[in-house]
């Protein structure tokens, strides 16, 4: 796509490496590549989009879908000393981390009963266990839970498949997951805010943004700064917000740089300029 379109939200810069490396000198950050605005995610941030409800409400009073807890399955595959997991433990240690207490207590992105699953990772050995072969094989298994906006992390041993550690925090925001940056999108989308964007991809494409599943979405996280934004924005840190960086599939970035999502509050704002 050559054509030079109308500017609504932002610009819209056509071919990935002009979109890439011109848009981010003229905004003064550097914009995820191409690849990476397409990331399948982990194991976990597929399972979260997969169980998107598809009967989404805004504002704290929306519906909770029922839910249950699966049995951890069988054992399968396993890998030794600091063999990165294999799916087979992957999808053992993430049912294991979410006990039944957690899954009733907790919310996910969308709304759903449950905390929004982050991602697995193999823990570090502690620190008489270093260069032991046999030290025993533990994941940190992360979730979010946006019912108080906590960060939980739980640990699992491998070898005796119970939870050894549970931590929780608040004002700690790690990565964004697939589903996160989806749901992000969503909420930008059904906003005025997101008139632009949709304008935007009307221009590029012909045809009209009716789903998130249609652009290519990297964000950031967010983080309130004093004066920096409108006071709607101020709890961004201790809430979950976002910056979306989102590209039109096979087409050009859009910059939405001045936009942010709350996730936490499902609100949506213009950083003051």
């Amino acid at each position: 796509m050559r054509n030079i379109v109308h500017r609504h939200l932002g610009k819209v810069v056509a071919g990935a490496a002009v979109a890439v490396a011109g848009t981010a000198v003229m905004i003064g950050i550097t914009l995820p590549g191409t690849a990476g605005a397409d990331d399948t995610g982990t194991r976990a941030e597929q399972q979260a989009a997969g169980q998107r409800s598809a009967e989404q409400q805004a504002g704290p009073g929306r519906a909770v879908a029922p839910g249950v807890v699966e049995r951890a399955p069988a054992e399968g595959e396993k890998g030794t000393g600091r063999d990165p997991l294999t799916d087979d433990e992957l999808e053992r240690v993430e049912k294991i981390a979410l006990s039944r207490q957690l899954f009733q207590s907790s919310e996910s992105v969308d709304g759903d009963r449950g905390p929004q699953r982050l991602g697995v990772d193999l823990a570090e050995p502690e620190p008489d266990e270093v260069g032991d072969p046999d030290a025993p094989r533990r994941a940190d298994v992360t979730f979010y839970d946006y019912r108080d906006d906590t960060l939980v992390t739980r640990t699992v041993d491998l070898g005796t498949g119970k939870v050894v550690a549970t931590g929780t925090q608040r004002g700690v925001q790690p990565p964004l997951s697939r589903a996160e940056k989806a749901e992000a999108a969503g909420l930008l989308m059904a906003d005025p805010l997101g008139a632009g964007l949709k304008a935007d991809y009307q221009d590029a494409t012909g045809k009209q943004l009716t789903s998130p599943d249609q652009l290519q979405l990297s964000g950031a996280v967010y983080r309130a700064a004093p004066g920096a934004q409108p006071a709607v924005l101020d709890d961004c840190g201790e809430h979950r917000c976002v910056r979306l960086f989102p590209k039109i599939k096979n087409g050009p970035w859009v910059d939405a740089r001045s936009l942010v999502i709350d996730l936490s509050a499902r609100k949506v704002a213009r950083l003051d300029r």
